[in-house]
Order: C-alpha cells, then sequence, then structure tokens
C-alpha cells in the first residue's frame, strides 16, 4: 500500500487464504457463522481481505461492505444503524482510525453497539487507545500485526488476554525470530529484526527479484520490522527497521516517543523522524496533530515526553500540522515526512 514508498504487487498462491482464515480467523478471532464482520480496510488490501471475505466465507457469516471512506460518523452510522442482527459484532480497524472514533464527539453508547470484540493491525496500536475503548465499550481491541507478505495476522494478543502496549504472542502455525545484524538470534529484551515463518508467506514480489531475494529468505520472511521479545512471551513493537533512529550512539523506537505523546490529552496523533542537525547528528523531530478545539505548546509537549521516558528520547523540535500524511490502510507515510 505504500507505506514506505511506492506500492509493489505480492504474489500468493492459491491455498494461502485458507491458511490465515484456520490460523488467525478461526484460530484467535474464534470467528462463527453468528458473527456479522466489519472492516475499515477495503477488499483490495491484504487485511481487508481477510476481514471481509475470506474469513466470513471460511464460518459461513455475515459481512458489511462500505464504499465510503472509513470515518468515524461513517463507521458509527454502521455500528448503529443497521437492523438487529445485522449490526457489527467484530469490528476491524487500525490504530489510526480507533483514535479518531475516541476524540469524535459521536462516539456512541455502549449499549447502542453490538460488537463482542475488535481487531487492530495495519500499525502497532498505543496501551492508551485500547485502554480508552475497552473502559467505554467494554469489549477488546485485540491487536495483532500482519503483512502482505504474510497475507495476515501472525502475531496477535488473545481474546480475554490482551496485554495492552504488547503485539501478543506468536498466532499458532507461526515461529518467530528476533535477529541482530549480525543474523543470530538476539536474547528477550534486546531489538531484532523480525522474522516470520509460516504456511501463508508469498512467492516473490511481483517484477522485483532483488527485493524478494531480500525478503523471502528460504523458509524465513524478513518483515522489516523491529521487535523486542519480553519474558512472558510478548512481543513489543520498536518501529520499522529503516524509521529506528540512533541519537547519541542509542536506539531510539519512533513508536515509543508517539505513544508517550498521544498520551497528552490534546494530542490526537504524532509521528517522529530523524533530521540531520548542523553537525549531521540524528535528532528527533515529532508531528503533531492535535485534538479538535485543544491546544498545546512545543515546550509543554517536549516536558510530557521528559517526564515519562530517558533524557535522550524526547523530540528535540515538535511541527503542529492539520493532518499526517497516511496510505489507504491508515499507514503514517513517514517517508514523506522526510522528504
Amino acid at each position: 500500500s505504500g507505506s514506505r514508498g511506492g506500492p509493489q504487487g505480492t504474489l500468493h498462491a492459491h491455498a494461502i487464504p485458507y491458511w490465515t482464515a484456520e490460523l488467525y480467523g478461526k484460530g484467535i478471532l474464534g470467528l462463527t457463522e453468528k458473527d456479522v464482520f466489519f472492516s475499515a480496510a477495503k477488499l483490495f488490501f491484504a487485511y481487508g481481505l481477510g476481514n471481509g471475505l475470506s474469513f466470513p466465507l471460511s464460518v459461513g457469516a455475515t459481512v458489511v461492505l462500505m464504499a465510503e471512506r472509513p470515518t468515524p460518523d461513517a463507521t458509527f452510522k454502521r455500528w448503529t444503524d443497521l437492523r438487529p442482527g445485522h449490526q457489527p459484532t467484530i469490528f476491524f480497524g487500525a490504530p489510526t482510525g480507533f483514535a479518531g472514533m475516541l476524540a469524535s464527539p459521536h462516539l456512541p453508547a455502549k449499549n447502542a453497539v453490538s460488537l463482542r470484540m475488535c481487531s487492530s493491525a495495519g500499525e502497532a496500536l498505543p496501551a492508551e487507545l485500547g485502554e480508552k475503548f475497552k473502559k467505554h465499550f467494554g469489549v477488546d481491541i485485540v491487536d495483532g500485526i500482519g503483512s502482505t507478505e504474510m497475507l495476515h495476522v501472525y502475531l496477535s494478543n488473545l481474546p480475554g488476554k490482551v496485554r495492552y502496549g504488547t503485539t501478543g504472542w506468536p498466532v499458532p502455525g507461526y515461529e518467530i525470530e528476533l535477529r541482530g545484524d549480525d543474523g543470530q538470534a538476539v536474547p528477550d529484551g534486546e531489538t531484532g529484526d523480525l522474522y516470520i515463518k509460516g504456511p501463508s508467506a508469498a512467492v516473490m514480489y511481483w517484477g522485483n527479484r532483488e527485493k524478494s531475494r531480500e525478503t523471502f529468505q528460504g523458509a524465513w520472511t524478513k518483515s522489516g520490522d523491529k521487535y523486542v521479545r519480553n519474558t512472558d512471551g510478548t512481543y513489543t513493537y520498536s518501529g520499522r527497521s529503516d524509521d529506528m533512529l540512533k541519537v547519541s550512539g542509542i536506539y531510539v523506537s519512533p513508536f515509543e516517543v508517539e505513544s508517550t505523546l498521544v498520551q497528552h490529552a490534546a494530542v490526537l496523533e504524532a509521528a517522529v523522524i530523524g533530521v540531520n542537525d548542523a553537525d549531521g547528528l540524528t535528532k528527533t523531530k515529532a508531528y503533531v496533530v492535535l485534538k479538535a478545539g485543544q491546544s498545546a505548546t512545543e515546550a509543554e509537549l517536549k516536558a510530557f515526553v521528559k517526564d515519562r521516558l530517558a533524557p535522550y528520547k524526547y523530540p528535540r523540535s515538535i511541527e503542529f500540522i492539520a493532518e499526517l500524511p497516511k496510505t489507504a490502510t491508515g499507514k503514517i507515510q513517514r517517508f514523506k515526512l522526510r522528504a
């Protein structure tokens, strides 16, 4: 979908949708024919293809399809206005969308919806968002990570066992390895590149042999994400491998800084990149979108982050903008901010 540049074709075998439905759809989410599916991601994206087509077909369930953009108001309309028996029981969204919903003045009441669970993917879900959503609606957002290369989610929290702030555990049927720059496995607590082995891996990128060889390494697929494995077996997202920042010789996770900024009451969204100063040293810069009718100063947000993270992690500069550049699936296009 172009989160790192131009879109690229990913070639999958015909059997692969079966595996994603079996391992994640049924195995993790426990989907049944009684469910009504509604996905913010459209059918022409890997996430939406599972959510709105192969998953419901695999169990004989009902699907709500929507042509318009999944704005908070459009989403709420489908949650509440459909006749009984047709209101969504499972909603598939992304962190950006959930943030917009929780900030909306039209957020419906708990008893106005029929949701039993929500799924989130596309980008890591900040703990603050998941906890706020659970408090309001009484249902969990089951956060996971998937990719077009693996067609759907391979690492996920579990319904009834959600560790907000983490991406959960490997989906049964998949193996996960974190490797250092030397290609060797890293111990728990250390950041490494995420590799996946499982039956839903793509065959190759269409017309891109060099990228195919870099990503599909035998039975393993290199995700391009940096993660840390925790002692309880869960995994915590650090950032895209090409988005990680080295400040004063120490790796800084953009996601960690962004997740801290959005805890501020006035902040809707944030994206952090690295910029070089006059001496050629990398410094963190944050782009911040404020909630409607809210205000905050650069100094205030810097102090907010300093109080919560190690001093070297706070953004050295902050720019307030109206909206962040995103793909159609809601992923932040940081490469456009760096341009």
